[in-house]
């Protein structure tokens, strides 16, 4: 028996390691060559405290209150040295994947498909030469071939696959979109890099409200089929918006997921004054369906830009306090996403 753990640095690099049944999070680590923070390795330092995000584990009694009190541990915090998980887990570590001298994982795939599913996006899928496994809403960094430039594209795939599925703005004289366009051919090798991210699903304990933009439909893919597998007793509402009606994508994949799972619900609106759509305006316009009552929701957002600075600009003027409210942005104009939590 074993368990996938999770280790989520602070720079937003992500490694996965595989933990023994009775190994503690940090000798499994050091048995992956990840040098996490240590000084004693007996529970006395509090060196090597990180924070346990989701699963289930046993805390030794081997460490002194100096080095994990009872408020800490109550908080959800743990030492990597006396942690033994009994479950998949997800670990913060407070240090930069640098300083542990490790990074992210480099790992190879074969372009299989490319699809223009819309003027403004491009749907493409790799399969990697061995299953990728990641926390559904991260990204990866994918080179652009004949290159040393990366581009950052959230996994629309679950996690645990070799069949990646990544939804990619098609951004005009882009140097991805370019390729992706014009020369690439089935077959052609591709080098990736990753998982990365701090937005992802985290354990859907009260209603879920998510707020897509356009290619940021992408990482709520990864949740929905995610949570297709491990099923999902609370409400989850999604709300997509687009600029005009071609932008709209997925539609089938949504309908699908509105058919398996029970809890799920979903709504299209577009911008565009001149649409025929029924919903038309911005997400924030839509939000009736959405359980915001007493702040009992968790929200994630994910978007361009423009659109993500408007939803958070809503949120305060309304006074608008989730639970817990995950965001990324995102530029077609630069090569990383940029990620907020709050």
């Amino acid at each position: 028996m074993s368990y996938n753990i999770a280790l989520n640095f602070e720079d937003g690099v992500t490694r996965f390691i595989r933990c023994n049944a009775g190994e503690t999070v940090l000798d499994a680590a050091y048995r992956n060559r990840i040098k996490l923070p240590m000084d004693c390795a007996d529970g006395v330092c509090g060196t090597c405290k990180g924070r346990c995000r989701q699963g289930s584990f046993e805390l030794g009694h081997d460490y002194i209150d100096a080095a994990l009190t009872e408020q800490e541990r109550a908080a959800g915090n743990i030492l990597t040295c006396q942690m033994v998980p009994s479950s998949d887990c997800v670990v913060d570590i407070p240090a930069a994947s640098s300083l542990c001298k490790t990074g992210t994982t480099e790992f190879g795939g074969t372009l299989a498909e490319i699809n223009l599913v819309s003027p403004t996006a491009i749907a493409l899928n790799v399969v990697a030469d061995e299953p990728i496994h990641f926390l559904p809403g991260q990204y990866v960094n994918i080179q652009v071939p004949g290159s040393h430039e990366t581009r950052a594209y959230s996994f629309s795939s679950r996690p645990g696959c070799r069949e990646l599925h990544f939804l990619i703005r098609n951004v005009p004289s882009g140097l991805m979109s370019t390729w992706l366009v014009r020369q690439a051919r089935i077959g052609e090798r591709l080098t990736l890099s990753g998982p990365m991210g701090v937005f992802y699903l985290r354990p859907v304990v009260r209603p879920v409200l998510m707020l897509a933009g356009g290619t940021g439909l992408a990482p709520f893919l990864a949740m929905l089929a995610q949570l297709k597998v491990t099923g999902c007793k609370q409400p989850v509402h999604l709300i997509y918006g687009v600029t005009h009606d071609d932008d709209l994508v997925g539609i089938e994949a949504l309908e699908q997921c509105a058919a398996e799972l029970d809890q799920f619900s979903f709504k299209t609106v577009v911008a565009d004054a001149n649409s025929r759509h029924p919903n038309k305006g911005y997400v924030t316009h839509h939000m009736e369906q959405a359980t915001m009552g007493q702040g009992e929701v968790d929200v994630y957002l994910c978007g361009p830009q423009p659109m993500v600075d408007a939803v958070l600009t809503h949120f305060r003027d309304q006074g608008i306090e989730p639970a817990s409210f995950y965001y990324e942005r995102f530029s077609p104009s630069i090569a990383a996403i940029t990620e907020h939590v709050a």
